[in-house]
């Protein structure tokens, strides 16, 4: 019989939300060490959310979440980012007026900047394209090197579990396939990753498991490729219902 993975990220009986109103709603799962988890369900559902409060940004109301068995319920993002847990959030979020290269020394802040020099060129060895616009300002990067830029500028802290929040969004689908290949990479190298995709059939293919939310519960987590597999499966988070839903809330 096969040795299961040990379990990095453990969420038990989690409630979180902003103000008054919980997104998500006694919410327990566990991510395997090493392979892509992808969060999957319909818009609200409160898969962003989750990584929000994975990684400190924002408070649980209640419940213990575990990092590699450590319990990390509350800890900030400076303290996670410290114990090798890096987030790369929706949208952009560089500075668009500083260079490619100032974007990547300040990725590297809590290094220092003799440790962050000296990891840069291993991060570029990743991003030829990005590699070669070292002087030019992050702004004047299609959005496919941005999206490299903000990937790179994460993988300097060398972490041990990636959280990505749509990493496709406003991407070729060539530059998405990259991105993938790249997530799919990292996981074969030992890290852990945490995503959310909105192309899901795409990162379905590309992931291990699948854990599929509503209203800030859990109602499946299966691997990835059965849900692929399975017509019913893909009526259901794929198209049918949860589309139907998602687009009435767009």
């Amino acid at each position: 019989m096969s040795q299961l993975p040990p379990v990095s990220i453990e969420f038990e009986h989690v409630v979180a939300g902003y103000k008054d109103f919980m997104v998500l709603n006694d919410l327990s799962f566990q991510a395997a060490a090493g392979a892509i988890t992808l969060l999957i369900g319909p818009n609200g559902a409160g898969k962003s959310t989750v990584l929000k409060t994975l990684f400190g940004l924002l408070k649980p109301r209640s419940g213990r979440i575990r990092l590699n068995g450590e319990d990390i319920t509350g800890a900030s993002p400076t303290a996670l980012l410290g114990k090798g847990l890096a987030f790369v959030p929706q949208g952009r979020n560089l500075f668009g007026q500083l260079s490619v290269i100032e974007n990547l020394e300040l990725g590297g802040i809590t290094l220092g900047m003799t440790e962050t020099r000296r990891r840069i060129p291993e991060v570029l060895e990743l991003f030829p394209r990005v590699r070669e616009r070292l002087s030019s300002r992050a702004a004047s990067l299609s959005g496919g090197e941005q999206k490299q830029l903000e990937v790179g500028r994460a993988l300097l802290l060398r972490p041990k579990v990636l959280l990505i929040d749509e990493p496709s969004i406003g991407l070729s689908p060539m530059v998405v396939q990259d991105v993938f290949k790249l997530l799919r990479r990292l996981a074969g190298q030992g890290t852990t990753i945490l995503m959310v995709e909105q192309n899901v059939k795409s990162a379905l293919k590309h992931s291990d498991e699948a854990i599929a939310l509503e209203s800030g519960r859990l109602i499946l987590h299966r691997p990835a490729g059965e849900i692929l597999a399975d017509p019913g499966m893909e009526r259901l988070f794929l198209g049918g219902a949860h589309a139907a839903t998602s687009a009435q809330s767009a």
